[in-house]
């Protein structure tokens, strides 16, 4: 079986093309995508060629991990959830591309345990799931943060996951004016603030080169969360030993995590709406990326395999 699929040919070289998929096994699930997201932290490094090596890393190869569909079809172990919307993390099903993430194609094909029921009234916002799942493991791996830098889809998720989760308003910094706008929490200019004993520092820009000015705000025994995703990092260590500082790394979100902001959406505490800022059809993938990764306007890219 053959699906379309967002290829990543080499650095800055992407196309839709047709790939063959490996044969379904007992306990998988075949999906065909409705939505797939891309993602700004991750797959800019894949773009861009500077991705720290990983195991399985190179190209051609399927990005994507943030998909929505239905389940057409099943192996003799789970027929039974044909029929069900999914979320789907990543797949590796490609015969003649890598699939490292893998969830950027028409049909996918995974194990049963990886696609994770949602409900299909989300939509296109399911495809933030991935993202709202980052966002708790960032939250509940440690204190809440009370700074937040960066006001795009992960520092907002983190703020909104963090207030449902009855913690107090954090603020937010953000450079771009356009990306200030908020109702239950601050986002201000970092220019305007002049405090220097945060608790809890969270990182959401990816911008690494900003780890020595945010130590600087840390108060003794602060600690500074990394939730982007770096090539290299480096900070002046007399600043941070003075301060007896901490660097937490939130590492890739689970299950349970896919499962609690499933439970928050459902109980009214959390939403998805209003980060999603364009829509394009997959067929124009190839304009579509780089607009994501370039564009200040856009806060979140998605994809729309309908008529495909």
């Amino acid at each position: 079986m053959k699906a379309l699929a967002v290829i990543l040919e080499a650095p800055e070289s992407l196309s839709l093309r047709p790939v063959s998929l490996l044969p379904m096994g007992h306990g998988d699930l075949t999906v065909e995508i409705a939505w797939s997201g891309v993602s700004t932290g991750t797959e800019k490094l894949l773009w861009t060629g500077r991705m720290p090596p990983f195991p399985g890393l190179g190209y051609p190869l399927v990005p994507g991990y943030e998909s929505v569909g239905r389940v057409i079809d099943a192996g003799r172990d789970v027929r039974g959830r044909i029929g069900e919307w999914v979320f789907v993390p990543g797949a590796t099903c490609y015969a003649d591309a890598r699939g490292l993430f893998g969830g950027s194609a028409r049909r996918v094909i995974l194990p049963s345990a990886r696609a994770m029921p949602v409900a299909e009234s989300l939509g296109r916002n399911g495809t933030l799931l991935a993202l709202a799942a980052t966002a708790h493991h960032v939250v509940v791996g440690g204190n809440a943060p009370d700074l937040i830098v960066g006001h795009g889809v992960l520092g907002r998720l983190i703020a909104r996951i963090a207030i449902a989760l009855a913690a107090d308003a954090p603020t937010v910094w953000e450079v771009n004016p356009d990306r200030r706008d908020a109702d239950d929490y601050r986002v201000i200019d970092p220019a305007a603030d002049e405090r220097r004993d945060y608790r809890v520092i969270c990182d959401a820009s990816g911008a690494g080169e900003l780890l020595d000015s945010l130590i600087g705000r840390l108060g003794r025994g602060g600690e500074i969360v990394l939730a982007g995703f770096y090539d290299r990092l480096s900070f002046a260590f007399p600043s941070a030993f003075m301060r007896e500082a901490s660097l937490r790394i939130s590492a890739e979100f689970k299950p349970a995590d896919v499962t609690a902001v499933t439970e928050l959406i459902e109980a009214g505490l959390l939403s998805l709406d209003g980060l999603i800022s364009h829509v394009e059809p997959a067929a124009r993938a190839a304009e579509a990326y780089p607009i994501a990764f370039t564009d200040p306007a856009c806060r979140k890219m998605v994809l729309d395999w309908s008529a495909l």
